[in-house]
């Protein structure tokens, strides 16, 4: 117990945590503003080139596969991977490796060169042992979730092509947690684009495949289904190729360090007392996940729910993963040393920048999502699918902000190698979003509960940040929240002018024009015009001076 608060689990014993009164380490890189701002920027443009063909992607694969059963049995399959992933092993490596790689930088390049090509051995065997054996569980897995028999045998066949993503997931997780523990944000945050831009091509193979004008379980060919199958898991192993390749030139040699194996085993064992609470946070989240694909495969909503989610991580992906991503190193370095005010210093930026990111973003998906989605699916999917993929995503635009700011607290409560509070922060997200699914699932029609999917998870989120931020302000004290509310409230009021100024443009639109393409996108131009342009000036007005941050992390200036 120190006078921050008292931590669930030890820090891991690779660095001595200095005594208060020594001067903390000077974080290389991104140490000042200008820094955080030049690499958030290299990132926030490669979020920007992701996302946009991402979004291409999402598009083609709906236009390719549609939002019937064959679309729901290749999303639930694609969902597997990235489900057992993060069950068995993602929530390790993405949460623990960060702040275990940040403390062994203190050792010296030697001895941390050394832990880390360990780290790497250790973490790229159990992806080998893991991977094998869920690829032989596909079976079993489907039939957990599919009962129509025709789209269970699709599912299957997809699953045991698209489970070996898992190793792959691992690799990029791995590698790019050394890239950024090195300073080096930027290419990582590019291997997306080539797994996108492989899937599309995939998407152009597939459509030249002969094969029946309409797409069911019962008709796809068995080359259309390797090629869907075998084409998406390439695009996630060409993200790891990227990855690694960025490694080797960022100056790190891979090393088989398999022997002595008790140095080998050093580095697993001595994340052995934080392992279990991030294995038990895994496995509650994917009862969250399982319970939901069940829903919506019982509802016939996986594909609606999957490009809605898709929809809604799009801003997230370009306006908050990039500062978060920046700010983790610098945490997690920051608590390594005792530098408990530096670590509330960046939870409180990163808090406020978030905030106002994406509080105007929320009012910009809430009006024009559905227009956006009728848009751009229409023509692709049927017309009742795109209604209600734009309706989704505009009820859950709300939890946008909370998403992020609860991505930020757990990577706070990360640093410190606790994750039992994140357990228990999770548990409660799981337990809001489960009982609400039951209730919906049970009580309203099918439409509706497709929608809820999506507004389920939002509120999820809202609950895990208000949750997160008592729990902080319990452990720390004072959080520095006052400017953030501050921050909020002037936000909201510039949000709320926009809002109200777009929504009568897009009123007027709407009335003046009677044909359905020109008016959707119309009303676009028109809503998000006005409203960028309300929310600037009346941010001019009232001072809000993290917009200048914003502006310097995504254009530079």
């Amino acid at each position: 117990m120190n006078d921050y608060g008292s931590f669930p689990t030890q820090p891991l014993p690779i660095q001595r945590i200095p005594r208060r009164g020594v001067a903390p380490v000077k974080l290389k890189g991104v140490g000042g503003g200008t820094g955080l701002a030049h690499a958030g920027k290299q990132i926030a443009v490669a979020g920007v080139v992701s996302r946009i063909t991402g979004f291409a992607r999402t598009i083609v694969l709906a236009a390719v596969l549609g939002t019937a059963a064959v679309g729901d049995a290749y999303a639930g399959a694609n969902n597997m991977p990235n489900m057992l992933y993060e069950l068995l092993l993602g929530s390790v490596l993405a949460s623990a490796v960060v702040p275990v790689l940040a403390r062994a930088r203190g050792l010296g390049r030697k001895r941390s060169r050394e832990f880390t090509q360990r780290i790497m051995v250790a973490a790229v065997l159990a992806l080998v042992v893991i991977t094998v054996l869920t690829v032989a569980c596909a079976p079993l897995l489907v039939r957990a979730f599919v009962t129509d028999s025709a789209q269970r045998h699709l599912a299957t066949a997809l699953a045991y092509l698209l489970l070996p993503q898992i190793f792959f997931y691992g690799v990029t997780v791995i590698v790019s947690a050394v890239l950024n523990v090195r300073d080096s944000f930027a290419t990582a945050a590019w291997a997306p684009v080539v797994n996108n831009l492989i899937v599309l091509a995939t998407c152009g193979v597939f459509v030249l495949l002969p094969g029946p004008v309409t797409l069911t379980p019962g008709t796809m060919t068995t080359a259309q289904v390797l090629t869907i199958g075998i084409g998406t898991t390439a695009g996630i192993a060409g993200q790891a190729a990227w990855v690694i390749s960025a490694l080797r030139r960022n100056g790190f040699t891979w090393s088989w360090r398999v022997r002595p194996l008790p140095y080998t085993w050093r580095p697993v064992r001595s994340g052995l007392p934080i392992l279990g609470w991030l294995l038990v946070y895994a496995a509650i989240s994917q009862i969250g996940v399982a319970i939901t694909m069940r829903v919506a495969f019982d509802h016939h909503g996986v594909s609606i729910s999957s490009y809605a989610e898709l929809l809604f991580q799009v801003p997230y992906g370009i306006l908050a993963a990039s500062a978060l991503t920046v700010l983790m190193p610098r945490i997690s370095r920051a608590a390594a040393v005792g530098d408990h005010p530096a670590v509330i210093a960046d939870l409180s930026r990163g808090a406020r920048y978030l905030c106002t990111a994406l509080i105007p973003v929320t009012m910009a998906m809430t009006l024009l999502a559905p227009s956006f989605a009728t848009l751009i699916f229409t023509g692709r999917v049927d017309s009742a699918a795109a209604r209600l993929i734009g309706l989704a995503v505009a009820c859950s635009a709300f939890g946008l902000a909370p998403f992020a700011l609860v991505m930020l607290q757990m990577r706070i409560f990360y640093a410190y190698n606790d994750t039992r509070t994140p357990t228990a922060i999770n548990v409660i997200m799981v337990l809001t979003k489960v009982t609400v699914l039951i209730l919906t699932a049970t009580l309203l029609p099918n439409q509706v509960v497709i929608v809820m999917l999506s507004v389920a998870s939002s509120l999820a989120y809202l609950t895990g940040a208000i949750t997160g931020h008592v729990l902080l302000r319990r452990r720390y004290g004072l959080l520095g929240f006052t400017a953030v509310a501050t921050t909020i409230h002037r936000v909201m009021w510039a949000t709320a002018c926009a809002g109200a100024v777009a929504l009568a443009a897009i009123t007027l639109v709407r009335n003046a024009m009677s044909a359905p393409v020109p008016a959707q996108l119309t009303t676009l131009v028109a809503g998000a015009a006005v409203g960028a342009a309300v929310f600037l000036l009346t941010a001019r007005l009232i001072g809000i001076p993290e917009i200048r941050t914003a502006r310097r992390l995504l254009i530079g200036t």
